[in-house]
């Protein structure tokens, strides 16, 4: 079996891309567990001084795969137990990014929706190449907010902002999602892991403390982020687990495809 995530390294700086194309990327637990691992790698090697966290194929990533959620009997334990131990993946790959020893950049591409978004919130900077898109699609699949949709989102740009593009389901081009704080940095597309990658190479050249403290005084506060994504977990778990969430996978999986 192929490696979910794939690991390089360009000068000083991991590249880590996220390696499920052939389903844009979305999360299982297998791929989460391989970022961990790989983020594991990244913190212990110190000759390291930037992570890009780029991906395969045509997208960042569409969030959890629904497939993979309709594949269990509805209103199952079993259906129950996957939410809870995905979420828990999810959250601690989140939590690992954010408390990285180093500066980490996401690249993205292509669609970016649910419960990925966390994984480009939680790094220090986001590249969005300008055909890109951001979406929830929560309220469309029938699941609730996960990936910091409501632990991580409304802090960067507002409440109101954030309780309207996840219940009208607003689809965010690159240039909006620019203009409300949601990415740091616009690129042509097909060329956000190259700024990415020029960024954290000019991120080595600052002074090494100075960086470090920067972060330290910015970063999120792991206690409060910590509560807030597992709130969103248990909240998800809950829904997940209801007839209405059910009949809206089989609606999202019978007629929709966010790539």
């Amino acid at each position: 079996m192929s490696a979910l995530v794939l690991v390089e390294r360009s000068g000083s700086t991991a590249v880590l891309r996220l390696n499920r194309a052939g389903r844009h990327n979305s999360l299982v637990p297998g791929l989460l567990e391989d970022l961990l691992a790989a983020l594991e790698r990244v913190e212990a090697d110190p000759d390291v001084r930037a992570v890009v966290l780029g991906h395969a194929g045509r997208s960042f990533s569409t969030g959890g795969d629904v497939g993979a959620f309709a594949a269990f009997p509805p209103q199952s334990a079993e259906l129950e137990q996957y939410a809870q131990r995905l979420l828990g993946l999810l959250n601690a790959a989140i939590l690992r990014l954010a408390a990285l020893r180093c500066p980490v950049i996401a690249a993205v591409e292509g669609w970016l929706t649910g419960g990925a978004l966390g994984l480009a919130l939680a790094c220090d900077m986001t590249v969005l190449g300008e055909g890109a898109r951001i979406a929830p699609y929560y309220t469309v699949v029938g699941f609730s907010p996960d990936g910091g949709w409501t632990a991580m989102l409304p802090q960067m740009i507002g409440a109101a902002r954030a309780r309207a593009i996840q219940l009208e389901n607003t689809t965010l081009t690159a240039v909006q999602a620019a203009s409300l704080g949601v990415v740091t940095h616009l690129a042509p597309t097909g060329e956000a892991e190259a700024m990415a990658l020029s960024l954290a190479a000019g991120l080595k050249d600052k002074v090494a403390g100075s960086v470090a403290s920067t972060r330290a005084l910015l970063r999120w506060d792991p206690e409060v982020l910590a509560h807030g994504l597992e709130r969103e977990r248990a909240a998800f778990v809950a829904q997940v687990t209801r007839a209405e969430a059910a009949a809206g996978m089989r609606r999202f999986l019978g007629g929709a495809d966010a790539g």
